[in-house]
C-alpha cells in the first residue's frame, strides 16, 4: 500500500510541529524519518498512523483518503519504542490480543490465532518463548515481541517510532538486521523514526530528512550522502 502525505500542518499551541509537509512513499518502500529532537518526524508518523489528526492537509493510502478515519480503522502496525507489552500476558497472548479484540464476524477461530501466533514467533526468532512473560525477557526479544504483536493483524503499513532507541548497540545491530528481513519477505510498506544516521543510512530505501517541521531532503541514502541538497543537511551530516 503506497502512503500519500498531503500539505500537512500540525501545531500544538505555539509551536509548529509540521509546516506544509508533502510526501509520497512508494508501495513496499522502508523509509526512515530522519531528524533531530522536535524536528517533526514523531508527529510526522503520528498523523500518518491516525493517532494524531492534523490541522491542516490530507493523508491518502493508495489513493483513499484516511484523514479522519481512527487508528483501528486504517490497517497499520505500531511499533512503540517502550515496547507497550501487557506485563500480566504471555508473550504469546500479548501477539494474539489484537486479533482477539476484532469484532466477531472479523475474528479468527482459536486455531487461526494460535497457528498465527506460531507463525509470527518463528518470524521474529521467539520460537520456545511463546509462554513467558515480558519481564522474563532481554529488552530486544521484548522489541521482536512487540514487532510481532503489530505484525499480527496483517497490516498492510509498518510504522516504527524510534524501536531501537533504549537498546544498546549490540542489540540494535541486531534488530536492525532481523527488521529489514521481514521487511524483504513481507513486502509489507514501512516507515520508521529515528535519530540516528547510521541506522537509517543501513536499513532504509528511502530517508526523509526533517528539520523545523519541514522535509528538507527526500531521497535514497546515497544521494543524500553525495549530494545533500541544503545546508542544514550538509550540517546534520557532518
Amino acid at each position: 500500500m503506497s502512503i500519500e502525505v498531503r500539505e500537512i500542518s500540525k501545531a500544538f499551541q505555539a509551536h509548529v510541529a509540521l509546516a506544509a509537509v508533502s510526501l509520497k512513499i512508494e508501495q513496499g518502500d522502508f523509509v526512515a524519518l530522519l531528524g533531530p529532537s522536535g524536528s517533526g518526524k514523531t508527529t510526522l508518523l503520528r498523523v500518518i498512523a491516525g493517532l494524531e489528526y492534523a490541522d491542516a492537509g490530507r493523508v491518502y493510502f493508495t489513493d483513499i483518503d484516511v484523514t479522519n478515519k481512527p487508528v483501528q480503522d486504517r490497517g497499520i502496525g505500531f511499533v512503540f519504542q517502550n515496547y507497550a507489552l501487557f506485563r500480566h500476558m504471555t508473550v504469546a497472548k500479548n501477539i494474539a490480543f489484537g486479533m482477539n479484540m476484532l469484532p466477531g464476524k472479523l475474528r479468527p477461530d482459536a486455531n487461526a490465532i494460535e497457528k498465527r501466533v506460531a507463525e509470527l514467533l518463528e518470524l521474529v526468532q521467539l520460537a520456545d518463548l511463546g509462554g513467558r512473560y515480558p519481564n522474563q525477557l532481554s529488552g530486544g526479544q521484548r522489541q521482536r515481541v512487540a514487532l510481532a504483536r503489530a505484525l499480527a493483524r496483517e497490516p498492510k503499513i509498518l510504522l516504527l517510532d524510534e524501536p531501537f532507541g533504549a537498546l544498546d548497540a549490540k542489540v540494535r545491530r541486531e534488530l536492525r538486521l532481523a527488521l529489514r528481513a521481514i521487511h524483504e519477505r513481507l513486502g509489507i510498506t514501512t516507515i520508521f523514526v529515528t535519530h540516528d544516521q547510521e541506522e537509517a543510512f543501513a536499513l532504509a530505501d528511502h530517508v526523509a530528512i526533517l528539520h523545523n517541521g519541514k522535509i528538507e531532503q527526500f531521497d535514497s541514502p546515497s544521494q543524500i550522502q553525495q549530494l545533500p541538497n541544503s545546508e542544514f543537511v550538509r550540517a546534520f551530516l557532518a
